[in-house]
């Protein structure tokens, strides 16, 4: 694919279909009605569950989660990390996917961090880390069971689910495989080109960072089945980072299922996660052995 006479920067990009490629509101004339109805979704949500336990997991006070709680005891445990470029929504905004893992039987966890630029990515990738396990740590104290612990993400949020997966928590002082499957959603896992793109003025990554902070590059670290979904109307972009980071776990004999979200952009996708016969809903539950219909 050609862009004019421009000088390409990253595959067959320049700098402004680069740009563009990275910039999914370009991709999505709706994004900005979904993401308010997030916000709208997680608030009828609590009105019917009620205000979550918080449970701070770090000494800032971005470090918390909310956890929603179903009535079974040593129930599993499902971990959600939001989108907005790094930049952007909270732990309130993602509380829209809560009732259906309660009604399944599960705790659904929405985690809090601090955002760009109040933060480092390194930064904002070790309070992800931190999250996890803070709650395999304390999951008693919530009624959780934490030998089935499940991490998900969307977008941003994808990036640092999987940068969860794909830490050796061993050197953390953790037993192997204290996640027990992930799902990352029209996520970032290799950070080369963003470093090449504009949204660098406020990741700010240098070339080292971009190395350390890559999912695409620690996979020998990744201990657990995952799924990776992008959606059908995702930019060209996303969509061959999903497969590459397929392509990547597949090559090294691990579990991995690529699944496409057919008739869905970018921030329509995770709304499946809400609906037990949602395309997301049913593979997450699923996933962690519980009941999808």
């Amino acid at each position: 694919m050609q862009y004019g006479m421009s000088t390409k920067i990253f595959l067959d990009y320049d700098a402004d279909e680069l740009n563009r490629q990275y910039d999914q509101r370009a991709w999505a004339a709706n994004a900005e009605a979904v993401i308010n109805r997030y916000g709208v979704d997680s608030n009828a949500v609590r009105v019917r569950l009620g205000e979550p336990q918080v449970m701070a997991y770090g000494a800032s006070p971005a470090e918390t989660v909310d956890i929603y709680c179903p009535r079974e005891p040593d129930a599993p445990i499902h971990v959600f990390f939001h989108g907005g470029a790094w930049r952007a929504l909270s732990k309130r905004e993602s509380a829209f996917a809560a009732e259906t893992f309660v009604s399944a039987g599960a705790h659904f966890i929405a985690v809090d961090f601090a955002l760009l630029p109040n933060v480092t990515l390194a930064e904002m990738v070790a309070q992800a880390r931190r999250a996890v396990a803070g709650i395999h740590r304390r999951a008693g104290e919530f009624g959780g069971d934490r030998e089935r612990l499940y991490v998900s993400g969307h977008s941003s949020g994808a990036h640092l689910a999987a940068c969860v997966l794909t830490t050796d928590w061993r050197a953390f002082g953790f037993p192997d495989r204290i996640i027990k499957g992930g799902l990352c959603v029209s996520g970032l896992y290799d950070l080369l080109p963003v470093r090449l793109s504009a949204r660098n003025s406020y990741v700010m990554l240098d070339q080292d960072g971009e190395r350390a902070l890559s999912p695409l590059r620690s996979l020998q670290h990744l201990e657990c089945p995952i799924v990776v979904a992008m959606a059908e109307h995702d930019s060209d972009e996303f969509r061959r980072q999903a497969r590459d980071f397929s392509a990547a776990i597949s090559a090294r004999l691990m579990s991995v299922r690529l699944v496409d979200g057919r008739g869905f952009n970018h921030f329509e996708i995770i709304e499946t996660l809400s609906r037990r016969d949602g395309m997301l809903g049913r593979i997450a539950l699923e996933q962690m052995g519980l009941d999808s219909r």
